[in-house]
């Protein structure tokens, strides 16, 4: 018997996953929520686009966590930590830490440790929206190359504006850092010891989706190019790396601190580090034809092609990087800003409800059938990640009346939801993507059966969900299994290992034909207000789009 165990850090906690590499059964997990901030962010009440976290919430989540897992393993007849044999990471990105040249986030350090700036820039994290229109500007100009492989618009989510921010509204955290490190290669690099940033090994996901790094182009931006951004930013390339790599390869074996401190073996694989969404994406099943969902604050919707496939740049998405996900296949990467965290700010923070309130207003939402709100809105709380790629976008909200009630509303931003879900399928179904499945994972997946069924509705895709509630860790622990091989009792490869370790649930949500028709007629006004607001056509005339809702209405009322 053999086991690995899956690290995962998400936006509000980490969770750790003890898995049985032959079938993947969970053994015993352990959730540990950080004890800084809001929910574990790092706010500032005077701007809504900061959100960082704190290092030190990192260490104390992934000790806390491990240990409380294989605890809870323990408590299986026949486990024996002894027989853990590798460990995965994943964690949200692009959220970048300053370190020092011993590979130390500044912020723990009594100098920086109040500073915001010094902390860990949280992926939702949305101060840098001057920087990477800068970017994606001069990109345009001298680097189109560089946007292609992006979506052709560069994003105040990613590494590059981020780093870039930091230098001008704080240069001494800014050159106080030697170098900065995604908390996904950030975490592998302390379980194997690696005391040198400039010797981590570099998670392709991170680079390419994030980064602007391709091969092709000799890994990171040319030196000349940063430079035209910030002096600063060329001199601070040569402390970064000059290669990334794919699953394939281990970040290290554990060392021997962290062996004691998780009571484990010293020298297990630790695989290199992931997003979440794409270790996720490997603990939900992903293959050629199978696009990924994962759901929870935001989405990350994930698909992968074979590398030898011809497929065309596609605009409007997070990156076409080959090695990401899946090793041998080009990963493609697409989201939304805002799904779960829309929710919450209607439930919890205009109702003041929380768990009770969220079950009331989904039975009462399933009562409707759509289009009998007279509702349409825009899914940008959080601006808009894919297709348009604009942070300054805001939430919309049209056909309000005095009798407009909570559960209409909620409907309405589920269906938004849904409607920039579509959009997505829609992009990369139209550039050749192929795509016959769709599987989604995340907790909103797993107890929303309201959301599920629209999304089927709205996008004419049978949704399937993963079969683990914890995809993220259990693709980390995935890697891990393969990274041990088969003769410490993993795998030989992902397709083997996949097949062994992960799976989707039987009961699905399908796509009711009478609900469909409906969604595709306030899908078309959903393109009118999407379109007209976000750019691709401003001006369009808007004029009766309010009365085709009250005709959709009534029909529906009938």
């Amino acid at each position: 018997m053999a086991y690995t165990v899956g690290v995962d850090y998400g936006t509000n906690s980490v969770r750790a996953l003890v898995v049985d590499c032959s079938n993947g059964r969970e053994l015993g997990t352990s959730v540990v929520p950080y004890p800084s901030g809001d929910q574990g962010v790092l706010l500032d009440p005077k701007d809504h686009h900061v959100a960082r976290q704190s290092p030190a919430d990192y260490l104390h989540g992934l000790e806390s966590a491990v240990r409380g897992a294989l605890e809870a393993a323990r408590q299986e007849a026949g486990f024996d930590p002894t027989k853990v044999i590798g460990i995965g990471v994943d964690s949200t990105g692009s959220s970048p830490i300053p370190v020092d040249a011993e590979n130390r986030p500044l912020a723990l350090t009594a100098r920086w440790r109040d500073n915001p700036n010094a902390q860990c820039w949280l992926w939702k994290d949305h101060t840098s929206f001057e920087e990477a229109a800068a970017i994606t500007r001069l990109a345009a100009e001298i680097r189109p190359h560089f946007l292609a492989k992006c979506g052709n618009t560069y994003s105040s989510e990613w590494f590059w504006s981020k780093l870039w921010h930091c230098l001008k509204v704080d240069p001494e955290v800014f050159h106080a850092a030697f170098s900065w490190v995604e908390l996904c290669d950030w975490i592998p690099a302390v379980l194997a010891g690696v005391h040198d940033p400039t010797t981590i090994r570099r998670s392709m996901c991170a680079a390419g989706h994030k980064a602007l790094y391709h091969e092709s182009w000799g890994g990171l931006p040319d030196e000349a190019f940063l430079a035209r951004l910030d002096p600063a930013l060329a001199a601070l390339r040569p402390r970064l790396y000059d290669r990334a790599y794919d699953a394939r390869t281990p970040a290290g074996g554990l060392c021997p601190d962290w062996a004691t401190r998780l009571e484990l073996r010293p020298g297990i694989p630790v695989a290199v580090g992931a997003f979440d969404v794409h270790y996720g994406a490997i603990g939900s099943g992903i293959r050629e034809g199978v696009l990924v969902k994962a759901i929870g604050t935001s989405t990350c919707d994930c698909a992968v092609v074979s590398a030898g496939r011809n497929i065309p740049d596609i605009p409007g998405i997070c990156g076409m990087v080959p090695g990401a996900i899946l090793p041998g296949f080009i990963g493609i990467e697409a989201g939304q800003s805002a799904v779960g965290d829309i929710f919450k700010w209607f439930v919890e923070r205009l109702c003041g409800g929380g768990a009770e309130l969220y079950a009331e207003l989904e039975a009462e939402a399933a009562r409707l059938v759509p289009g009998e709100s007279g509702l349409l809105a825009l899914d940008w709380n959080n601006g808009n990640r894919t297709v348009l790629v604009d942070p300054m976008l805001t939430g919309l909200m049209v056909g309000q009346t005095l009798y407009t009630t909570r559960a209409e509303i909620y409907r309405a931003l589920i269906e938004a939801t849904a409607f920039g879900a579509r959009a997505i399928i829609e992009r990369l179904r139209d550039y050749g993507v192929p795509m016959d499945q769709v599987t989604c994972c995340g907790g909103i997946a797993e107890k929303n059966r309201l959301l599920m069924q629209i999304y089927a509705d709205v996008t004419g895709y049978t949704m399937q969900v993963a079969g683990s509630a914890q995809a993220a860790a259990l693709g980390s622990a995935v890697v891990a299994a393969v990274l041990a091989g088969p003769g410490a009792g993993g795998h030989a490869g992902f397709p083997e290992a996949q097949a062994a370790m992960t799976s989707v649930k039987p009961a699905a949500y399908v796509p009711d034909p009478q609900r469909q028709r409906v969604y595709d007629q306030l899908y078309s006004l959903y393109l009118d207000l999407h379109d007209s607001f976000g750019g691709p056509r401003p001006g369009t005339d808007l004029s009766g789009l309010m009365k085709r809702l009250i005709a959709i209405k009534t029909d529906a009322r009938r």
